[in-house]
């Protein structure tokens, strides 16, 4: 069984106060959710402000608060070409990310993360004798459905594009032969969205895709990478489609960032979630990082 421990990332040149409230993280999703909808008619602040239930002075605060930008600034991050010019300006080559520090500077938010993959033989099994909670939370990007081991966070997807029903069915049916229990309280998820926080992953899939998901843990924050170039860094240039799939088939969604692959065009591609979630968390993402940049 393989092990692996990303090193302590270095600490972003702003912090930036988060909150567990969930009513402010349903703000955060509607707000992005109308600004994403909306985005060919750039709204104005009093129009976001309004759809959120809002004035605008206390949407202006709590968005600049979390995001770390105004809303204004943030519209500029979805645009549909914004990810091309990220591939210009940001590309992660994976194969030097070591020697650059990247490996150590790429968890959302200073996330400390330490991760555990399946044996092959446990993997084989299909989940039996295993144990599964699971349990639905906010977040700024839509509800999140996730499930955990004994051993760590095994599952996360945004439950909003299909609904909760069809994203349990989705991710439970990877592991046909668990056991399911709905028990959020079992799940240590506390802090998940602030600096600093800690989380444990159970990595579950096949060696392959576990090639690929490691190589995402590698894409820093504000950065993207492509399918091709995953595939050569994980030694098999020629299987472009098959990380595409392994991609796709990623069940801990953001945390391992599958949002942060891109098409060589520099066009989104697909993303399991929705195409509107992958842009809000590159937007986001993006967001930050340049704001954290330091002044020339």
């Amino acid at each position: 069984m393989r092990k692996k421990r990303v090193a302590k990332p270095r600490r972003l040149a702003q912090s930036y106060p988060m909150t567990n409230d969930p009513y402010h993280y349903r703000v955060i999703a509607r707000a992005i959710t109308y600004i994403s909808d909306n985005l060919q008619d750039q709204p104005k602040l009093e129009q976001v402000a309004g759809a959120v239930g809002l004035s605008p002075a206390h949407f202006q605060r709590v968005f600049s608060k979390w995001v770390g930008v105004s809303p204004k600034r943030y519209q500029q991050y979805l645009a549909l070409n914004h990810a091309k010019t990220m591939l210009a300006e940001r590309n992660t080559v994976l194969a030097t990310s070591d020697d650059i520090g990247f490996s150590s500077s790429s968890r959302l938010h200073d996330l400390f993360l330490n991760w555990e993959a399946m044996s092959p033989g446990d993997f084989a099994k299909r989940g039996q004798g295993l144990t599964i909670s699971y349990g639905y939370f906010p977040s700024p990007f839509g509800e999140m459905l996730i499930m955990g081991t004994d051993r760590g966070i095994c599952g996360i997807g945004f439950t909003d594009p299909a609904g909760r029903e069809a994203s349990l069915s989705d991710l439970s049916s990877r592991w046909p032969h668990a056991q399911f229990n709905h028990a959020p309280e079992t799940l240590n998820i506390g802090g998940l969205f602030e600096q600093g926080a800690s989380a444990k992953l159970h990595l579950i899939g096949a060696p392959f895709q576990i090639k690929v998901w490691q190589a995402l843990l590698n894409v820093p924050t504000g950065h993207v990478t492509t399918y091709s170039e995953i595939a050569a860094h994980i030694g098999n240039p020629k299987a472009v489609r098959a990380v595409g799939t392994a991609v796709g088939r990623n069940p801990i969604s953001w945390l391992i960032p599958c949002h942060r692959a891109l098409r060589k065009s520099g066009e989104l591609g697909g993303y399991h979630w929705g195409l509107p979630t992958k842009r809000a968390l590159l937007a986001w993402e993006s967001a930050r990082f340049e704001a954290d940049k330091p002044s020339p």
